[in-house]
């Protein structure tokens, strides 16, 4: 089994944590995330020169976190809030963010969720530059940007790319319902990289840098993050509620691209792919299988793996719901009782 290393010094190291998916922010900063397609030109940062105008941008919203001994990093989620790992913060309800102009400030954190491991906290310093945050997922192969405190050298940059999606940290699924549906990257991530910012090339926020396999292990640049928009709605629902309930139908989710449309000739030509199915859990209760494409749920149709993650943010945990599938050609509707992870 593959030891987990969260990407904090070891000081904040314990046993494997937990993570999967509203006070409303101002105008501006729900502006900020609105989202539009694409990771490449028109709009890029990144030039034959390298990711030094992306960098200039985004860097004023990252942030180191000291929190006790240990250290991690931040993005800014609104004016006077940063988002970062739980872990990062552990029990600690004050810690001091350092800026990239090199001022500190306290933070206050307002409060925390174990199953995504995430945390929001409150600044003292405020008019904080809120980044964009991508909530529509990467495609595997993008180029990706890992900025944050590796080591505690603040605002440190890695790139590599999107290594694949909808991943799970080996061998985390048997003792929790969290660290899966990950951003898997190949950009360098390191202890303190933890809460920082993992980057499209227009320099959006398409996840949360969450934790590595170490190289003892025999691992080369496997590193997770946390998907925006698992961040955008756990923040949210953390700063208007003070916790998050987590909605789950069990299943792990792929694209249906028009390429695996005609090869697989699945009889649909939107929606999401069930790439596989939790044992005894709401999918596989209500008979949903692996190569099933859900085409609604809800009464909402959904074309995409995060049209399907949003209408399943808006249901409760059980709460019976009609499930549309194309399997064999043909549609099917069942009917799900959604579930709700636990840590």
């Amino acid at each position: 089994m593959f030891r987990i290393r969260r990407v904090i010094p070891a000081a904040l190291i314990a046993a494997l944590l937990t993570v999967v998916t509203a006070c409303t922010p101002d105008q501006d900063d729900a502006k900020s995330r609105q989202d539009t397609d694409g990771t490449t030109a028109p709009g890029a940062l990144v030039t034959d020169d390298g990711y030094a105008a992306l960098v200039d941008r985004v860097a004023p919203s990252v942030v180191t976190v000291k929190a006790g001994r240990g250290v991690g990093s931040g993005v800014v989620f609104t004016s006077d809030v940063i988002v970062t790992n739980a872990h990062v913060v552990g029990d600690n309800k004050a810690v001091t963010l350092a800026f990239a102009d090199g001022t500190e400030a306290n933070g206050e954190v307002i409060a925390t969720d174990t199953i995504t491991d995430l945390a929001v906290v409150r600044s003292e310093r405020g008019e904080l530059p809120v980044p964009d945050y991508r909530e529509r997922l990467p495609r595997t192969g993008d180029r990706a940007i890992a900025i944050g405190s590796p080591l505690g050298f603040e605002n440190s940059v890695t790139a590599g790319v999107i290594s694949g999606l909808n991943r799970e940290i080996p061998g985390s699924a048997s003792r929790t319902q969290s660290l899966v549906d990950l951003i898997q990257t190949d950009a360098s991530i390191s202890p303190g990289n933890s809460g920082g910012a993992l980057l499209d090339t227009r320099g959006r926020v398409i996840g949360i840098n969450e934790a590595y396999i170490p190289p003892k292990v025999g691992a080369v640049s496997l590193g997770f993050a946390i998907p925006a928009a698992t961040v955008i709605d756990t923040a949210e629902e953390l700063l208007k509620d003070g916790e998050a309930t987590h909605p789950y139908l069990g299943v792990s989710l792929g694209r249906l691209t028009p390429e695996l449309a005609e090869r697989f000739t699945v009889g649909a030509t939107k929606g999401a792919v069930v790439l596989g199915v939790e044992k005894n859990g709401p999918a596989a209760s209500a008979g949903v299988r692996p190569g099933d494409v859900i085409t609604g749920l809800a009464g909402s149709e959904v074309t995409s793996v995060e049209d399907l993650l949003g209408v399943l943010r808006g249901t409760e945990p059980g709460q019976e719901v009609q499930l549309l599938v194309t399997r064999d050609s043909e549609q099917r509707e069942l009917t799900v009782t959604v579930g709700e992870r636990a840590g």
